[in-house]
Protein backbone atom coordinates (compact mmCIF):
# COMPACT_ATOMS: atom_id res chain seq x y z
CA UNK A 1 0.00 0.00 0.00
CA UNK A 2 3.02 2.47 0.81
CA UNK A 3 4.29 1.98 -2.82
CA UNK A 4 0.94 2.75 -4.03
CA UNK A 5 0.83 5.84 -1.78
CA UNK A 6 4.19 6.93 -2.84
CA UNK A 7 3.67 6.53 -6.56
CA UNK A 8 0.74 8.36 -6.76
CA UNK A 9 2.48 11.29 -4.54
CA UNK A 10 5.01 10.93 -6.96
CA UNK A 11 2.88 11.41 -10.01
CA UNK A 12 1.40 14.28 -8.72
CA UNK A 13 4.21 16.39 -8.01
CA UNK A 14 5.59 15.44 -11.21
CA UNK A 15 2.11 16.89 -12.76
CA UNK A 16 2.59 20.12 -10.58
CA UNK A 17 6.32 20.92 -11.56
CA UNK A 18 4.71 20.21 -14.93
CA UNK A 19 2.22 22.95 -15.01
CA UNK A 20 4.33 25.84 -13.43
CA UNK A 21 6.64 25.13 -16.30
CA UNK A 22 4.44 25.22 -18.52
CA UNK A 23 3.02 28.27 -17.00
CA UNK A 24 5.90 29.78 -16.70
CA UNK A 25 6.86 29.36 -20.55
CA UNK A 26 3.94 30.23 -22.16
CA UNK A 27 3.99 33.69 -19.90
CA UNK A 28 7.02 34.41 -21.84
CA UNK A 29 5.53 33.93 -25.16
CA UNK A 30 3.82 37.25 -24.58
CA UNK A 31 6.20 40.83 -24.57
CA UNK A 32 6.10 42.93 -21.82
CA UNK A 33 6.29 47.06 -22.58
CA UNK A 34 8.40 49.48 -20.79
CA UNK A 35 7.00 52.94 -20.79
CA UNK A 36 10.59 55.37 -19.88
CA UNK A 37 9.54 58.70 -18.46
CA UNK A 38 12.15 61.30 -18.15
CA UNK A 39 10.87 64.05 -16.33
CA UNK A 40 12.77 67.77 -16.09
CA UNK A 41 10.90 68.56 -12.36
CA UNK A 42 10.90 72.29 -11.59
CA UNK A 43 9.07 72.40 -8.16
CA UNK A 44 10.12 69.08 -6.55
CA UNK A 45 8.05 69.77 -3.70
CA UNK A 46 4.43 70.48 -5.04
CA UNK A 47 5.09 67.74 -8.24
CA UNK A 48 5.65 65.14 -5.29
CA UNK A 49 2.36 66.56 -3.00
CA UNK A 50 0.19 67.27 -5.83
CA UNK A 51 0.58 65.34 -8.84
CA UNK A 52 2.84 62.15 -8.92
CA UNK A 53 0.90 60.39 -5.92
CA UNK A 54 -2.40 60.71 -8.72
CA UNK A 55 -0.12 59.62 -11.37
CA UNK A 56 1.04 56.51 -9.49
CA UNK A 57 -2.79 55.73 -8.56
CA UNK A 58 -3.58 55.87 -12.92
CA UNK A 59 -0.88 53.89 -13.62
CA UNK A 60 -1.92 50.90 -10.98
CA UNK A 61 -5.83 51.42 -11.81
CA UNK A 62 -4.92 50.67 -15.47
CA UNK A 63 -2.77 47.88 -15.18
CA UNK A 64 0.56 49.15 -15.53
CA UNK A 65 3.15 48.29 -12.69
CA UNK A 66 5.71 50.90 -11.73
CA UNK A 67 9.36 48.98 -12.03
CA UNK A 68 11.46 51.67 -10.78
CA UNK A 69 10.91 55.69 -10.04
CA UNK A 70 14.16 57.38 -9.58
CA UNK A 71 15.46 61.80 -8.77
CA UNK A 72 13.53 63.93 -7.08
CA UNK A 73 10.04 64.85 -5.65
CA UNK A 74 9.39 62.04 -3.35
CA UNK A 75 6.84 59.77 -3.85
CA UNK A 76 8.81 56.65 -3.46
CA UNK A 77 11.66 58.22 -5.77
CA UNK A 78 15.21 56.24 -5.54
CA UNK A 79 18.32 57.60 -6.17
CA UNK A 80 19.51 58.03 -10.04
CA UNK A 81 23.02 57.32 -10.50
CA UNK A 82 24.24 58.49 -13.60
CA UNK A 83 27.65 56.42 -15.51
CA UNK A 84 27.52 59.04 -18.63
CA UNK A 85 25.79 62.16 -18.72
CA UNK A 86 23.49 64.09 -16.89
CA UNK A 87 20.96 61.93 -15.58
CA UNK A 88 17.68 63.43 -15.96
CA UNK A 89 16.13 65.01 -11.92
CA UNK A 90 13.18 62.20 -12.00
CA UNK A 91 12.59 59.44 -13.92
CA UNK A 92 9.86 56.48 -14.15
CA UNK A 93 9.86 52.67 -16.19
CA UNK A 94 6.87 51.35 -16.14
CA UNK A 95 5.38 47.90 -17.15
CA UNK A 96 2.71 47.01 -18.95
CA UNK A 97 0.85 44.24 -21.32
CA UNK A 98 0.54 45.86 -24.30
CA UNK A 99 0.95 49.31 -25.94
CA UNK A 100 -3.00 49.75 -26.52
CA UNK A 101 -3.07 49.22 -22.62
CA UNK A 102 -0.56 52.31 -22.32
CA UNK A 103 -2.30 54.47 -25.03
CA UNK A 104 -6.17 53.71 -23.32
CA UNK A 105 -4.03 54.71 -19.66
CA UNK A 106 -2.44 57.42 -21.25
CA UNK A 107 -5.47 58.72 -23.02
CA UNK A 108 -8.27 58.52 -20.05
CA UNK A 109 -9.45 61.22 -18.72
CA UNK A 110 -8.13 60.16 -15.29
CA UNK A 111 -4.77 60.35 -16.11
CA UNK A 112 -5.13 63.62 -18.67
CA UNK A 113 -6.92 65.54 -15.11
CA UNK A 114 -3.43 64.75 -13.33
CA UNK A 115 -0.98 65.76 -16.33
CA UNK A 116 -2.62 69.26 -16.09
CA UNK A 117 -1.37 68.81 -12.25
CA UNK A 118 2.52 67.75 -13.36
CA UNK A 119 2.68 70.11 -16.62
CA UNK A 120 2.67 72.91 -13.90
CA UNK A 121 5.69 71.45 -11.84
CA UNK A 122 7.55 69.52 -14.94
CA UNK A 123 8.09 68.69 -18.32
CA UNK A 124 7.85 64.60 -19.48
CA UNK A 125 9.45 62.79 -22.27
CA UNK A 126 8.61 59.40 -22.68
CA UNK A 127 9.19 56.41 -24.78
CA UNK A 128 8.01 52.71 -25.31
CA UNK A 129 9.89 50.08 -25.28
CA UNK A 130 9.11 46.22 -26.47
CA UNK A 131 10.16 43.76 -24.00
CA UNK A 132 11.89 39.88 -24.89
Amino acid sequence: MRQYFAAGLGMLAGIAVGAVAFTGLHAQGKPIFYLVTEIDVTNPEAYGKEFAPKAQATIKNSGGKLIAIGGSAGAGAKSVTALAGTPPKRVTIQAWDSLDQINAWYKSAEYQEALKIGEKYATFRRYVIEGQ
